[in-house]
């Protein structure tokens, strides 16, 4: 399944591919995460040790290292995993961030999948989206690839509640409740993050002053979400 989304992302990665042939491999592949995604948590369900709770560090690299860590933060959050974003400064004021990631191994795995080809996609498409005369080019692409962000997890959350609610549709002859399936493994995502970062802080709001957004978010539309590694929203971003 996952060599499949590969491939569909592969091709949506391509710059040789129009918007819409873009749009069409992104429906196709965010359908076979979100398929993917519910079944191995059912799978596992019959198998509980085969799908263990896991953590993994990301380090982000400069330039927009902290909006790269929203967009992870993002893709998390909606394949279900947990992410906190961690913010260092060396002895000259230098920030470096990374995001910790918590979840179940194949969520893990779907995320970091999905990650990998969105950051491709978005550093193609901004590179090619020229910065509006007289506006800082940094502000700019911080708002566009806030855009980006967003547009992408509302489309990630649409595919993952149009996957439970097939799967729920199969709960009668499965022998299994998708949702407290779900729910339970969510609760046991939760304790672990609990137990690692007891005295989490939320993130201070960003304020962006760049016109990319609207930019941003279109781009975010025609993006291919063929796979899956991570999970943390947003607004569950966090400091140590």
């Amino acid at each position: 399944m996952l060599e499949k989304v590969r491939k569909l992302l592969a091709k949506a990665e391509d710059p040789a591919a129009s918007p819409q042939e873009a749009e069409t491999y992104t429906l196709k592949a965010a359908q076979l995460i979100a398929d993917h995604g519910i079944d191995a948590a059912l799978l596992a369900a019959d198998d509980p040790g085969s799908d263990r709770v896991a953590d993994r560090v990301v380090d982000l690299e400069a330039p927009y290292a902290h909006d790269k860590a929203q967009l992870l933060s993002a893709v998390a959050h909606r394949l279900r995993c947990r992410a906190v974003l961690r913010t260092r400064r060396d002895l000259d004021g230098r920030a470096s961030h990374s995001v910790h990631l918590f979840g179940h191994t194949s969520d893990l795995d779907r995320a970091d999948l999905l990650f990998t080809s969105l950051l491709l996609q978005s550093t193609t498409r901004l590179a090619r989206t020229p910065v509006p005369r007289g506006e800082h080019k940094a502000a700019f692409r911080r708002s566009w690839l806030a855009g980006f962000r967003m547009s992408i997890s509302a489309r990630l959350e649409r595919a993952e509640q149009e996957a439970e609610a097939r799967a729920a549709s199969r709960d009668a002859t499965s022998g299994h409740s998708t949702g407290l399936v779900l729910a339970d493994r969510s609760a046991a995502v939760d304790e672990t993050l609990q137990q690692a970062y007891p005295h989490l802080r939320n993130a201070r709001p960003r304020e962006l002053s760049g016109s990319g957004m609207r930019d941003g978010y279109a781009a975010g539309v025609n993006a291919d979400l063929g796979g899956t590694r991570l999970r943390g929203a947003p607004r569950a971003l966090a400091h140590d």
